[in-house]
């Protein structure tokens, strides 16, 4: 479904990613692991067309999409949920998830399923649906900001860092929410630096380091690899 071949973004003199290879079949979950600083939201923006590609090639769904804006990439299928949530916190709850769906804005109908689909998703949602968003609490807003993103009906929805700032509790509720979405049918690409939780629910993963991926292998082998436990786990 998605494919990076030599991604190079540069910034001025800055190289933030160098020669990035990763792809994401349909159906899957696949987490890109790293630090703060590594790279993982640079990927995501240059997939969502916030990024110019220096080199490289970007396929999605079988077609090159380099240079395509954001807008046209929504439109293709391609939703990112951002770090930090960005909510329109003066906005309603229903109001923020509306704007989710804009790219459907003509499709009363489909706008009206896909709200639908949120709250059956996220039933506190639906509770306070009228609410302010910022009044929301921390974990409440990030399913908001899922719920959003999935208005859009999305193919693939990338998701940066959804547990930062979250109590464990809320943590893994918010994993299990990302497991069911994906077994929806919505494949899904993952930026986390819990590798612990992510490499549960996912198929597959990166390491990502300073701009480049240094690593790659299914799930499980990377929770079991040392330098990853060490890194991101634990000993």
């Amino acid at each position: 479904m998605l494919k990076l071949t030599d991604i190079t973004v540069r910034f001025g003199e800055f190289e933030a990613l160098s020669s990035i290879n990763l792809h994401v079949s349909e159906g899957e979950l696949v987490v890109l692991l790293g630090a703060n600083g590594a790279g993982k939201s640079t990927i995501f923006n240059t997939i969502s067309g916030l990024n110019r590609l220096s080199d490289g090639k970007l396929e999605f769904a079988g077609k090159n999409v380099r240079g395509y804006s954001p807008d046209k990439m929504v439109k293709e299928g391609v939703v990112q949920c951002a770090e930090g949530k960005k909510l329109f916190a003066d906005m309603s709850v229903q109001e923020n998830l509306r704007m989710g769906g804009f790219v459907h804005r003509r499709k009363k109908a489909q706008l009206k399923q896909s709200l639908a689909e949120a709250y059956e998703l996220f039933p506190i949602l639906k509770e306070k649906k009228d609410d302010p968003a910022g009044s929301l609490s921390g974990g409440q807003q990030q399913m908001l900001a899922i719920g959003r993103a999935l208005m859009a009906k999305p193919k693939l929805i990338m998701m940066d860092e959804p547990s930062m700032g979250l109590a464990p509790i809320i943590v893994e509720q918010m994993f299990s929410i990302i497991k069911e979405i994906n077994r929806g049918g919505t494949t899904v690409l993952l930026a986390e630096q819990n590798a612990d939780a992510a490499l549960k629910i996912a198929d597959r993963g990166y390491v990502v380091e300073n701009g480049s991926i240094v690593l790659q292998g299914e799930s499980t082998a990377l929770f079991n690899n040392d330098e990853i436990r060490k890194a991101y786990i634990g000993a």
